[in-house]
């Protein structure tokens, strides 16, 4: 297997000659949570105003975040390991979308979502989910979307920069440095290794 290079300081290479876009790659790890958990309290708000009931809420939230588990999954397989070698521009974006991770894997300012990318994506995806949805079933489900999502963003975060005591973070961090060090085209759940499991993507683990 050809051996990738991997950083591992915590430095950041530069991405984009221009500052204002190269500003537009980094974010705190702390700002997913005031752009979505306004949005997660707002959507709540809306479905018990529309007075859908606790239940079918809980349904559409539960719903929501398995859902997330399977976007994460797909996102992270088909999208950001998207990087076919005859395509010059597919490997450019492949490494402004997360080749760069990992490359630097403890460069702190790139373990999240930045909003450039979360917000036009958590927007698609609202849109996309009032479509498909019954009417104001979205508020329901799109707050469990968007948890999964933050759950996601900051699991990552945390793999990287913290040690865990617990064995299913042990685990979970374990699946993901298995996917940073041993072998790139497995490991694609960070958040949990469910759908890994399902669609033969997990490792062999001892």
């Amino acid at each position: 297997m050809k051996k990738n290079y991997v950083s591992n300081s915590q430095e950041s290479v530069r991405m984009f000659k221009n500052g204002f876009l190269e500003s537009l790659s980094k974010v705190h790890f702390t700002v997913p949570l005031f752009i979505f958990v306004p949005v997660i309290i707002f959507c709540i708000y809306k479905d018990f105003q529309n007075a859908i009931g606790f239940l079918t809420f809980f349904e559409l939230f539960i719903l929501g975040l398995f859902v997330w588990t399977f976007t994460e999954y797909i996102m992270h397989r088909f999208v950001f390991h998207y990087m076919p070698e005859d395509k010059p521009w597919a490997q450019r974006m492949h490494f402004i979308f997360h080749g760069v991770h990992h490359d630097y894997p403890s460069d702190a300012k790139r373990l999240v979502l930045p909003p450039s990318v979360s917000i036009p994506l958590a927007t698609g995806f609202y849109f996309l989910f009032r479509a498909i949805l019954p009417a104001n079933d979205v508020f329901g489900f799109f707050p469990g979307f968007i948890l999964g999502y933050l759950f996601y963003d900051i699991t990552h975060y945390a793999i990287h920069h913290f040690n865990f005591k617990g064995n299913i973070w042990k685990k979970i961090k374990q699946h993901h440095m298995l996917h940073h060090y041993q072998d790139p085209d497995k490991g694609y759940g960070v958040s949990s290794p469910l759908w890994d499991k399902v669609f033969g993507s997990d490792f062999s683990k001892k």
